[in-house]
């Protein structure tokens, strides 16, 4: 599994707060006014507005994708529940937004105490040796995370995903078990704490001292990871939504929660991150339906099972990977699943981002929808066939959305 935020090219600004932000680089000057609008935004959002239109609900999607009906029946919520082996698996993501929305002035208050706070360095002498001047560590933290940024050469990536990333499906992935994932799990607990294992976890104890970072979305993703090592199969779309919240869409909760928000946004908290999970799963699935050759030969199915049985598909027909009428037809509905997704999310997110971060979105959106098109155009055979947009149609793609974040048209 490659974590789906991943696109190549992305605006530079993008790539500044990733960096700042999530341990990818040094942190820019600008996180600190960052982290000031979104303090005064959640201020701004007491009490909490509790209508319909400003709490975030569960989206159900038919088989078509014809229409998107919100639920909130009982059934219909507990259908959302995080993947098992998490601390709460009956909780529904509904519920956990509202969780993550109350923590952030927790968190806001936090990240105050963590600033004056020194690292305990045992666990790293320990593990490596003491054989870093202290003068330097900071410096040498960040330099790492820069070179796997740049090795990996994906804009949206951060250090800690990345390795996360390789930890399962790297070349020693076959190793991975259960008890690495629980020690990875312990690290990135003990970095939050001020107590880094490695160089790397340097850079974090000292991206979260300064950001408003949520640790459940960490725990989130190494959770979804987890998953990977196996289960290969969702029976049916919920199932898939929860893997991409996890592998997607949490990603995207930790950027908003690192660059902040708009002073100038009427939305409430709820709204944004109902926005930024629902583009997350959509970014997901578009990654998924361009790479089904890929992963069938890594004997993965990321699509609904109890969709492909309707449509008179199975495994094999995956495998075999050969175009038909059924999988053109299957392959049209998951299109247009993934743009309802991706124009929903964006609808939400975008304009309450600041501008300088707002583009980079809709640049992630307009690429996105792109890449669903060359499916369309190369006739749904993503079995063999690479799927990409060209770098000319990017750098394209990136002006334009420039100019739409400045209301140019």
């Amino acid at each position: 599994m490659a974590f789906p935020i991943c696109m190549g090219v992305v605006p530079l600004s993008f790539q500044g707060y990733c960096l700042g932000g999530m341990n990818g680089c040094t942190p820019l000057s600008q996180g600190k006014r960052k982290l000031e609008l979104g303090e005064a935004q959640i201020k701004t959002r007491q009490p909490m507005k509790q209508n319909s239109e400003s709490v975030y609900q569960p989206r159900r999607f038919n088989l078509s994708c014809k229409s998107v009906q919100t639920t909130t029946t009982p059934a219909a919520v507990a259908g959302f529940r995080i993947l098992d082996g998490t601390e709460n698996p009956t909780t529904s993501i509904k519920e956990r937004v509202e969780k993550l929305v109350s923590n952030q002035r927790t968190l806001l208050a936090d990240v105050e105490l963590k600033k004056q706070r020194p690292l305990d360095l045992t666990l790293l002498d320990q593990f490596h040796g003491n054989y870093i001047p202290k003068s330097d560590l900071l410096k040498v933290a960040y330099d790492h995370c820069r070179e796997i940024f740049v090795k990996a050469e994906e804009s949206l990536s951060f250090a800690w995903g990345k390795r996360l990333d390789e930890l399962v499906d790297g070349i020693n992935g076959s190793h991975a078990t259960n008890d690495v994932v629980d020690r990875w799990k312990q690290s990135t607990f003990d970095a939050f704490q001020g107590r880094p294992w490695n160089i790397y976890d340097v850079a974090l104890s000292d991206t979260v001292s300064k950001f408003p970072l949520e640790i459940q979305l960490f725990k989130d993703i190494i959770e979804g990871v987890r998953s990977d090592m196996t289960k290969k199969r969702f029976q049916n779309f919920d199932e898939l939504y929860l893997y991409n919240y996890h592998n997607g869409s949490a990603f995207f909760l930790l950027l908003a929660q690192a660059m902040g928000i708009s002073a100038e946004s009427k939305a409430s908290l709820e709204n944004v991150y109902h926005g930024m999970i629902t583009f997350g799963v959509g970014f997901s699935l578009m990654d998924q339906l361009r790479d089904v050759g890929p992963d069938a030969r890594m004997g993965r199915i990321y699509l609904p099972q109890d969709e492909l049985l309707a449509a008179g598909l199975s495994d094999d027909d995956v495998f075999r990977g050969k175009v038909t009428d059924k999988w053109r037809k299957f392959m049209k509905g998951q299109i247009e699943r993934a743009r309802v997704l991706l124009d929903e999310g964006s609808s939400l997110v975008i304009q309450e981002m600041n501008d300088d971060v707002g583009w980079g979105f809709w640049a992630l959106a307009i690429i996105a929808k792109e890449i669903l098109d060359v499916i369309e155009a190369n006739d749904y055979e993503t079995f063999t066939r690479e799927t990409y947009v060209g770098k000319p149609k990017i750098l394209l793609n990136l002006l334009l959305a420039y100019a739409k974040s400045l209301g140019l048209f």
